[in-house]
């Protein structure tokens, strides 16, 4: 069974992706985290396209990045210049790599309309470049662009330039579905017709433009690639490159080809979303192996058969990607859906508890609650139903009002009266909104007696109307996310007026807060 070889290019393909723009810092955090998950290959950028890319080369030499090998981009030399004289070649060079990437022309379309070169001409581009990086004693890869587009209008020319790379010796030939437009039965025939003439290892370089980046990656495998090209999470320019974080498990799991250890295997949920987190995009939530939702079960059928076995609704266990299973509450959920959450926290819930629990929900729900994206508001109604639990609060009442003042403009002020441990706190407060002020209020009223909500804060709200239909007596509900304690938790609240659904998401989470960072007057129970 051949090795399968993983070459990440997240660090330049993955960089022309819209929204997505590095700093160095980015750029060498990442490398080294792609190194010690076990990528065999890292592409780390252009250093002959921009200062940025030179720069982190530099800095990148003193990174320890293990076995991993550190890849620099480029093309091959211009036609009009030898490769001494070509300041991309050098620049090349001067990364210091082991690897050099580069792109070639495969199509003959491309070489007589964008290089406007003769075919010979490119050729002996190719040859040239080829040779010269490995007299410099480089590993070298050679990305054929456009390769299956090029292998289907003139089958001959393509391979002349996979065997001008092989000829001055090329380490690597990648095929390049560079536009992202072939199937994966097209891509693992023309693979095979080319294993069979080319003894020089191939690798692969695809696409996701027909959303099948990831299928026709597999299916060069099949046809005798053994090298992937790709990125994680799949950015990359248009509409990205095949998704090495789909790949990999398809690869050691589905497809008995392994290409890292299972521990290494086990970090790619957190893996993915740290380059997320350091790209700074949200996570896609829906994402094969690695997504939120990727283990996720709402249906309580579903729900219900996987209290039994998981696998009757699950393709693999979650664990071996460093990912969970999880059970979402809503109006569609069974008892075993609550039963589920409360066997997650300890409890032993029996049918009657988990069905009046149920039938709760389900009534909110019809109220305009959602319980999907507010887990906490979920847990909270178990860890009430605990014999032990005291409220740690109650409300006696609060006041809220916000005036335009001519010195000091819009103001919101906020006066909360609440029961903290038999005694009665009244507290007021300012704030730049009306549930900022009671926000604000509430954690005064509270933080004598539970000093952790101070380290508690706010970081998103948001509002939704139900029913527009309505005008300003529609139904609102409102979703507030508090951070700390390394948590970040949700809390739903709803009503036809936005500061009663806002107090009810707002105390919610802060009572979650006390139960989940440890302030709660409750023992264990």
């Amino acid at each position: 069974m051949s090795q399968v070889f993983l070459y990440d290019t997240t660090l330049r393909d993955g960089t022309q992706r819209e929204d997505i723009s590095l700093s160095v810092d980015d750029k060498l955090v990442i490398a080294k985290r792609l190194a010690d998950f076990g990528f065999h290959y890292i592409e780390g950028g252009w250093p002959g396209s921009n200062p940025k890319d030179a720069e982190f080369f530099v800095r990148a030499a003193k990174l320890s990045l293990g076995n991993a090998k550190l890849a620099a981009f480029g093309r091959t030399r211009q036609k009009h210049l030898s490769c001494e004289q070509d300041s991309n070649l050098q620049a090349l060079l001067d990364a210091g790599t082991p690897v050099v990437t580069m792109v070639g022309k495969s199509s003959e379309y491309h070489v007589k309309l964008v290089l406007a070169a003769t075919l010979e001409e490119n050729l002996a581009m190719i040859r040239d470049s080829v040779a010269y990086m490995k007299a410099q004693g480089r590993e070298v890869v050679f990305d054929a662009e456009h390769f299956f587009d090029a292998f289907i209008a003139n089958r001959d020319y393509a391979l002349a330039t996979l065997r001008a790379a092989a000829e001055a010796g090329a380490d690597w030939l990648v095929l390049c579905e560079t536009n992202g437009g072939k199937l994966p039965w097209e891509v693992e025939e023309i693979v095979r017709e080319v294993a069979a003439q080319i003894k020089t290892p191939l690798g692969v370089h695809c696409h996701n433009d027909s959303g099948c980046g990831v299928s026709n990656s597999l299916a060069a495998v099949r046809g005798g690639c053994t090298q992937v090209q790709g990125t994680i999470n799949g950015y990359g320019e248009r509409v990205g490159n095949a998704n090495l974080t789909t790949i990999i498990p398809n690869l050691q799991l589905k497809m008995n080809k392994p290409v890292v250890t299972p521990a290494q295997l086990r970090e790619l949920t957190s893996l993915a979303h740290y380059v997320a987190e350091v790209v700074n995009l949200k996570h896609y939530n829906h994402a094969p192996y690695i997504g939120h939702s990727a283990f996720a079960h709402k249906g309580g059928i579903h729900v219900a058969a996987i209290m039994k076995a998981s696998d009757t609704y699950q393709h693999i266990d979650p664990t071996l990607v460093g990912n969970e299973m999880r059970s979402v509450v809503s109006e569609l959920s069974g008892r075993g859906n609550i039963q589920f959450h409360a066997q997650a926290l300890g409890l032993n819930l029996n049918n009657e508890d988990a069905q009046r629990v149920l039938n709760h929900i389900k009534h909110l729900e019809h109220d305009g609650f959602t319980f999907e994206a507010a887990e906490a508001s979920v847990e909270l109604m178990l860890h009430r139903l605990r014999p032990s639990y005291v409220q740690p609060f109650e409300l006696v009442d609060y006041f809220v009002i916000t005036e335009r003042r001519q010195s000091r403009g819009l103001l919101s002020e906020a006066t909360v009266k609440v029961k903290v441990g038999g005694e009665v706190k009244f507290v007021a407060a300012e704030g730049n909104g009306p549930v900022n002020a009671l926000s604000t209020a509430l954690r005064s009223a509270l933080s004598a007696a539970y000093p952790v909500l101070k380290t508690v804060r706010l970081i998103d709200y948001k509002v939704r109307i139900l029913d527009s239909g309505n005008g300003t007596s529609a139904q609102i509900r409102v979703l507030i996310t508090f951070q700390g304690g390394g948590h970040v938790w949700t809390t739903v609240g709803a009503s036809t007026n936005i500061i009663d659904a806002s107090w009810r998401a707002l105390s919610d989470s802060l009572e979650y807060a006390l139960v989940k960072l440890g302030g709660e007057t409750a023992t264990a129970g």
